[in-house]
């Protein structure tokens, strides 16, 4: 199938998302669309999904003009996308999911969906409980659910937009092997977009790139990393350091902590966590990392064991309790746990203002949301909605929702869909508030960025947290071999 968007426009009031982008797609290619946060990639291809209509331009399939009023019609015609936040129901279990939208009977053919469901699953290596809630599945198999219900209704052209991010190494090295299969021996055509430059490299065979919604050139991959870059931003942003600095007295201090799911149990969970440390959680997806963060925050109740904060035992206060003393989570999941879609920027502001009155002053918070807007560079408008941003953006907004003084910071994926420009920025306001006393723990599926970005990491693997390493005197080799579980 030949793809082709011609003078694609789309405005979102004075933002030019697309601005006359025209490109065109062979089948049997993987191609990665890139630029930074807000150049208007997801946007070209929520409109290529039908999930947005274009103000103007047209999309051809095979030399046809075609108008896609739903990512139903686009299905349809041969066209799916995997977007950056699954699209299904958690509290479902696998195969209803895998029959939403593709089943309109009353009675469902559960049969030829399970059949269904396995060949798919054999056919691309992935392992998935048909009888599984999706409420309990990592983001890696979320996303292999969700390719297997694009594949069965018949798509020909894949969207995959930052399929990676949150996802084990495992996990994308199953997704990568698929694709290749997908794009070289059935002969489909594939659209990466992508911030990781060194995915595009090893997958794509050719790169688009766009900047502020318009199209500026393109690139037979493999090629310089230093030429995608300087094409993305129009020039090579300077690499920031890690500032120094003298760690002060502790803030968290876990003590003895067991945690247990009915999915997943960690045992005597020992650390402490010092004023101004940075300090990286590193494991396979579904080793206890992020249970131990969602117990840090007040979301998940400890079996046994103690949590100190700056004293006090907050071993069993609640989320909010613990946020009023100055503790805040960033979840994975945007808008799933960090946001609500339908709500403004401005909405968002005054939900998270601390302290609240009866009448909202907006005129007052529209002024805040700006000058928030500005500080971390968040390509919106206050009346924009949280769903209306770009998932870079997205990400940005929620850290210009935290609170000026913390103690400590809960960090799941704290880069997540970011550009490298972006990340640098992310990171340097990071490091401010470190400077000023406030603990950092965080998660990240990338082990240089925790060795780069940590003081120290604790490695967990099997559930298990089987040690705490200095980040300056590892490496992303052994910390792979610890996570595997090798001594």
């Amino acid at each position: 199938m030949l793809v082709e968007v011609k003078d694609i426009k789309k405005y979102f009031g004075l933002v030019k998302a697309n601005d006359g982008i025209t490109l065109t797609f062979k089948d049997g290619h993987i191609y990665g669309l890139l630029g930074e946060n807000g150049a208007g990639k997801s946007t070209l291809m929520k409109i290529l999904s039908g999930y947005q209509p274009p103000d103007s331009g047209t999309i051809f399939l095979d030399g046809k003009p075609i108008l896609f009023d739903s990512p139903r019609s686009a299905l349809a015609q041969g066209v799916g996308m995997l977007y950056q936040e699954p699209h299904d129901m958690p509290p479902f279990r696998i195969i209803d999911n895998y029959l939403l939208g593709r089943d309109d009977n009353i009675l469902l053919n559960y049969r030829t969906a399970e059949r269904e469901l396995k060949e798919f699953s054999t056919r691309y290596g992935f392992s998935l409980d048909l009888d599984a809630n999706v409420q309990s599945l990592s983001l890696g198999e979320r996303q292999q659910l969700e390719l297997i219900r694009l594949l069965a209704g018949g798509a020909e052209v894949l969207i995959l937009d930052e399929p990676t991010t949150g996802i084990s190494s495992e996990q994308k090295a199953i997704l990568f092997e698929s694709m290749r299969k997908l794009a070289r021996e059935e002969g489909k055509t594939l659209i990466l977009v992508s911030h990781k430059l060194e995915e595009v490299q090893e997958l794509c065979d050719y790169a688009f790139i766009l900047r502020k919604g318009k199209y500026i050139g393109g690139l037979d991959i493999p090629c310089p990393n230093e030429k995608l870059v300087e094409m993305m931003f129009g020039q090579i942003p300077p690499r920031t350091e890690r500032p120094s600095f003298q760690l002060e007295q502790p803030v968290l201090d876990v003590r003895s902590v067991s945690i247990s799911t009915y999915r997943l149990s960690v045992k005597d969970i020992n650390l402490t966590i010092r004023a101004g440390e940075v300090f990286g959680l590193a494991g396979l997806e579904g080793s206890g990392q992020r249970l131990l963060m969602q117990t840090c925050a007040g979301l998940v109740r400890p079996d046994s064991g103690q949590i100190i904060l700056d004293g006090k035992d907050i071993t069993n206060w609640s989320y909010h309790k613990s946020k009023a003393a100055d503790v805040a989570y960033i979840a994975a999941g945007r808008l799933e746990e960090g946001l609500v879609a339908g709500l403004t920027l401005t909405e968002h502001v005054v939900l998270a203002r601390k302290e609240h009155s009866f009448f909202v002053d907006w005129a007052s918070a529209k002024t805040d949301t700006l000058a928030r807007i500005e500080r971390y560079q968040i390509v919106g408008r206050p009346d924009s909605t949280a769903d209306e941003l770009s998932g870079g953006n997205q990400q940005r907004l929620l850290f210009g929702l935290l609170e000026p003084k913390l103690k400590l910071i809960l960090l799941e994926h704290p880069t997540r869909g970011l550009d490298v420009q972006s990340t640098n920025y992310i990171w340097d306001l990071l490091y401010q508030r470190r400077a000023d006393g406030t603990a950092i723990m965080f998660i990240s599926p990338d082990l240089d960025e925790i060795i780069e970005r940590s003081d120290r990491i604790a490695v967990f693997s099997g559930g298990v947290m089987s040690r705490i390493v200095d980040a300056k005197t590892t490496s992303a080799e052994e910390l792979g071999h610890f996570i595997g579980g090798q001594l």
